[in-house]
């Protein structure tokens, strides 16, 4: 690597869906119409966790934070993606490719630990009720939350650091609709094993968290058969429903991207992969919790109520 370069690599073409021109317009449409649907079913929940004082709980604040990294990914990748959509394939700087690379990064580690913290919260709830209150306090959340956002800026810093020393000479075209990591770096002529050594000691950010996620579910499912009544074990459930929804959702899309073997796998299915994470979890979220929980759903409909 050459130190005294600069990137050759001014600005960067993104090629997005080249199957799809026959849909182009419909699929615009239909992109546009769930960024919105995003943005406002997300703002919602968090209007209505803000207003509602029966959701003043760490489960809601949780879910509040959850819905603005929603709304954060999606804004990250969802405007620039109508652009590369409507003109078959679009042209965008690489410093801003680079910034969208960070963003992304950002907002899917957040969101990877924000689901474990819930999950950990509903472990609490149900298998430590008379402790809950004690443990589950505002100060922990609020700690565990800055906790979360400079770790998450320390690793990014990191990446971010060892990625601009890269000398990257071409060509200037990535086949996605986003500025992702393999992409990013298949443009360097740099020796990139660094920077791919930082990727896989970053792994852990998915498997740890999965791993308490887990156990902290197979703790509540033992929990909740020992329940005598059926109406108790149902209540108990009801409870954590919407978020091991959520959690498989996530989960089942990231580990079909990064983490499984992707031999034989197209550039479009690995797209279309790509897609169900970055626009449709977003998009599924706030529906699935408003539809599965009770207290949101009376909750959104009053603050929608307020706002008309």
């Amino acid at each position: 690597m050459k130190s005294d370069n600069v990137s050759s690599v001014a600005v960067i073409l993104l090629l997005g869906f080249q199957n799809f021109h026959g849909i182009k317009n419909f699929f615009f449409l239909l992109l546009l119409l769930v960024y919105i649907v995003t943005v406002c079913g997300n703002l919602l929940i968090i209007l209505a966790v803000y207003y509602s004082r029966s959701l003043h709980s760490p489960m809601y604040f949780f879910l509040s934070q959850l819905s603005f990294s929603d709304i954060l990914l999606s804004s990250t990748i969802v405007p620039n993606m109508l652009r590369v959509v409507w003109s078959g394939g679009s042209f965008v700087s690489f410093i801003g490719c680079l910034i969208q690379f960070f963003f992304f990064t950002a907002t899917e580690s957040i969101e990877c630990l924000l689901l474990t913290v819930m999950s950990y919260d509903r472990y609490q709830a149900i298998c430590n009720p008379l402790h809950y209150t004690s443990v589950m306090t505002l100060t922990f959340c609020v700690k565990i939350l800055l906790l979360f956002w400079l770790f998450i800026f320390a690793i990014i810093l990191m990446i971010s650091m060892t990625m601009c020393n890269l000398w990257f000479c071409g060509p200037n075209i990535i086949d996605h609709f986003f500025c992702d990591f393999d992409p990013l770096l298949e443009l360097s002529c740099s020796n990139t094993f660094i920077v791919r050594m930082m990727y896989v000691l970053g792994i852990p950010i998915v498997i740890i968290p999965t791993t308490i996620i887990v156990v902290s579910y197979t703790y509540i499912v033992n929990t909740v058969l020992r329940i005598p009544s059926s109406t108790g074990r149902q209540k108990a459930f009801s409870t954590c429903s919407s978020h091991l929804i959520v959690v498989s959702i996530f989960y089942w899309t990231m580990f079909s991207v990064y983490i499984l073997p992707s031999r034989g796998q197209t550039s479009d299915i690995n797209k279309i992969l790509s897609l169900l994470y970055t626009v449709f979890t977003p998009f599924i979220n706030p529906i699935i919790y408003s539809l599965r929980n009770k207290d949101i759903k009376k909750a959104v409909q009053r603050t929608f109520h307020k706002l008309m």
